[in-house]
């Protein structure tokens, strides 16, 4: 048993550190915090430059949504520029008839990026605003999302605050390997005016 122990328990914190230190890894969409609530946030948005692609699984699930956009970052564009992975990747809408996009790094503005050869890909600018903001952990599933939304949802009305009638977005930080309770997600919500 404790032959066991020996050899689990460090595996387990090289396994827990490796998947911390991969999300730090990498930039993430600027922000600035108004507000913070145990796990609520109001936040201030610039405007970000991403690239998108709509959501369409096919008959097993798979829609190939992210793999495009990593290809387009990879160099799989009209310039053959190599642009930096950046963190969340922000997901709206629902699988049938969503988007996904990749936050391009500071720097990269929508003018300046490459432009995609994919036509199923678009280099556009999302406006600046002002966002509330659920961090919460778990897999990628639509009970997750539900769940996280509707507490962020009671949470705006517990503040007075209003959301606009634009549908949430849900940003994710880790790779799919990452186990659930080290996952960093967060679901967010446009506010109709500054907090």
């Amino acid at each position: 048993m404790t032959v066991a122990i020996v050899i689990i328990l460090p595996a387990i914190v090289l396994l827990v550190a490796g998947y911390k230190t991969s999300r730090a890894g990498y930039a993430s969409a600027t922000y600035t915090v108004v507000r913070t609530d145990r796990s609520f946030e109001l936040r201030d948005y610039p405007a970000l430059s991403v690239v998108e692609t709509t959501t369409a699984p096919d008959a097993n699930g798979a829609d190939g949504s992210f793999s495009r956009l990593f290809r387009f970052i990879s160099g799989n564009n009209l310039d053959r520029q190599k642009i930096a992975m950046t963190t969340p990747v922000f997901m709206s809408g629902v699988e049938s008839a969503g988007t996904m996009a990749f936050v391009l790094p500071a720097g990269v503005s929508g003018t300046q990026a490459p432009r995609p050869t994919d036509g199923k890909l678009a280099v556009r600018e999302l406006p600046s605003g002002h966002f509330a903001v659920l961090r919460y952990s778990g897999r990628r599933n639509v009970k997750n999302e539900a769940g996280a939304l509707a507490r962020l949802r009671a949470w705006l009305q517990l503040q007075g605050l209003k959301a606009t009638e634009a549908r949430p977005v849900y940003g994710y930080f880790d790779p799919p390997w990452t186990p659930w309770f080290l996952r960093r997600n967060e679901v967010m919500l446009r506010l109709v005016s500054a907090p």
